[in-house]
């Protein structure tokens, strides 16, 4: 069983839904994000989202976008991403899924990055822009070299869709509780969490919910439905808002703290 696999048992074991962290990596640079992921880790976040930077984050909110950015200007580039990745997994055994967008990948070389990602330490790719029915080319290398495809659905899937979604699953499903971006303040956590296990029943795969997630309270809410919670972009503004990086550090276990604390719904 994967690492990501037994992530979902353990929680469920122990009565709680599993959290979700996202990070941009390289901002404001590796140094930093390594130590916010080994921290977040350490406090409680069952999963790592490593986000490569891209300039044209269409999925992603102002603070992921703003994150991008600074992430770029300081020369982050998804080779980086991939040492950062290596090493977080130095120091943690924490299940970390690359988390992007297609653009990068193709460029890099779908084959080369699922070899270089699993030795970097990756458990998973979540490709934001490339749809299951598209999705073949980057899904069998990622296979074999033992990486998860997680597919992300929408309030607006068909129930075929999510059939196809859960189709090519290897680990989880991503649900999106809104149709909008990260960091809104406008989910329906009611009506989103029913969803998300009204498509784990139907499907029989683990979901998770993201987008709109940014307190415990939040989280509090999902985790009565969801077999996970993801939380980026109030993560993503803790890091941005201190004033160093042993700020970041601190804010980001405050924070992730208070995440896990609603993991029980």
């Amino acid at each position: 069983m994967s690492r990501l696999s037994e992530t979902f048992v353990r929680a469920k074991s122990e009565g709680r839904s599993a959290l979700v962290a996202y990070f941009c990596a390289g901002d404001p640079d590796p140094e930093t994000t390594v130590e916010v992921c080994v921290a977040a880790a350490e406090e409680g976040a069952d999963v790592i989202e490593l986000g490569m930077p891209f300039s044209d984050p269409a999925a992603d909110g102002v603070a992921i976008q703003r994150a991008s950015e600074r992430a770029l200007r300081g020369g982050m580039t998804l080779r980086k991403t991939l040492e950062a990745a290596r090493a977080i997994r130095a120091r943690s055994a924490v299940p970390i899924v690359l988390f992007g967008y297609y653009n990068p990948i193709l460029a890099y070389g779908e084959e080369a990055l699922c070899r270089a990602g699993a030795a970097a330490g990756l458990d998973g790719l979540l490709v934001v822009d490339l749809p299951p029915e598209e999705s073949a080319s980057l899904r069998t290398p990622a296979r074999q070299h033992g990486l998860a495809f997680v597919p992300l659905v929408a309030p607006t899937s068909s129930p075929k869709r999510i059939a196809l979604a859960a189709d090519v699953a290897d680990a989880f499903i991503y649900y999106v509780s809104l149709t909008g971006v990260t960091g809104a303040l406008s989910a329906n956590f009611d009506e989103a969490g029913s969803r998300a296990r009204a498509i784990k029943e139907t499907t029989g795969k683990p979901v998770v919910v993201g987008f709109g997630v940014n307190t415990g309270a939040d989280v509090k809410k999902l985790a009565r439905y969801a077999d996970g919670v993801v939380v980026g972009s109030a993560l993503v503004r803790a890091v941005e808002q201190s004033k160093d990086r042993a700020g970041a550090v601190s804010a980001v276990r405050t924070l992730v703290k208070d995440l896990a604390s609603g993991l029980r719904g």
